[in-house]
């Protein structure tokens, strides 16, 4: 596998200040799908909940903040744990840290630099959701140990990224239910599925490094596993309108994302990094189909 790296450079990252240059890369602010990512799970949630026209919108600008500083954070934490490990695989070894661009002092500072505003964003919420969030930090602290103890990071990756799809209904709602439940489990299986695509760009690295990841677990087979992740997807996404009573313009909507997530499962070669990258990317629109979708059922 050729060296491959995402790590963005040019563009309006060239025109910042110098010294601004590795927070943002150690942000990952130079790639925005891991922050669009992160906000679907929650957009749909808030959309499924069916609150007042002013408080969707409040709280879908909340949470889309709250995505770009958290993911921010988290990328911060991983790189914290990884940066040993990231100076040893070829698409992580310019990472500030690994790089030494950035101190550990400096990424701490930084760290709580995202944080007091992701507070601030929390205090905002109905107390459930504040209480699912301070529960999220648990699992942004653990992800970065699961590739390390368990052939399955990316499906802990899935219960850490989807937890926007029961805070978000509660920010709205003020409770959960089985709507919010089935929706959380499609966010899982979603992130499970595109995740273990972007595993594929580091799976012979991390084979040299003994790291463990989906991708080497499934290997050649990735594909059928991919498939039955996307069809779990649809399935349980289907379920959740089911249970929030959306109209039948959400089921023939979901057409549009199922159609996309089989593209993907059609598209894969596990042996091209650049199109990993692509197929995994590919999941922001993915995600905004369904919110559509979500959207044209509560019409």
């Amino acid at each position: 596998m050729a060296s491959h790296t995402d790590i963005v450079t040019g563009g309006w990252i060239a025109r910042l200040p110098p010294a601004s240059v590795p927070f943002v890369l150690l942000a990952r602010l130079d790639r925005p799908i891991g922050a669009w990512l992160l906000f679907l799970p929650g957009l749909w949630s808030i959309l499924l909940a069916g609150a007042p026209p002013g408080l969707t919108a409040r709280l879908i600008v909340l949470f889309l903040v709250g995505a770009v500083l958290m993911r921010g954070a988290g990328c911060v934490v991983n790189d914290m744990w990884d940066r040993d490990l990231d100076r040893r695989v070829a698409r992580t070894i310019g990472r500030p840290l690994a790089s030494g661009a950035v101190s550990l002092r400096g990424a701490w500072l930084f760290l709580a630099a995202l944080c007091t505003p992701s507070l601030l964003i929390l205090l905002a919420l109905h107390p459930l959701a504040q209480a699912l969030g301070v529960a999220s930090l648990l699992l942004v602290a653990l992800y970065p140990l699961a590739k390390r103890v368990t052939w399955w990071p990316q499906l802990m990756l899935g219960f850490t990224f989807g937890w926007g799809a029961p805070m978000g209904y509660a920010a709205a709602a003020g409770r959960l239910d089985g709507a919010a439940g089935a929706l959380y489990l499609a966010a899982i299986v979603w992130i499970l599925g595109y995740d273990t695509i972007y595993a594929h760009q580091d799976r012979e690295d991390d084979a040299l490094v003994g790291m463990r990841s989906t991708a080497r677990l499934w290997g050649e087979s990735s594909r059928p596993f991919l498939a039955a992740c996307y069809g779990a997807t649809v399935a349980l996404l289907a379920l959740a309108g089911a249970l929030a009573g959306l109209s039948w313009a959400y089921f023939a909507a979901l057409v549009l994302p199922a159609a996309l997530l089989a593209r993907q499962v059609v598209r894969l070669d596990i042996h091209d990094p650049g199109l990993c990258l692509s197929l995994f990317k590919a999941n922001r629109d993915v995600g905004l189909a369904v919110a559509l979708a979500i959207l044209l059922g509560r019409l």
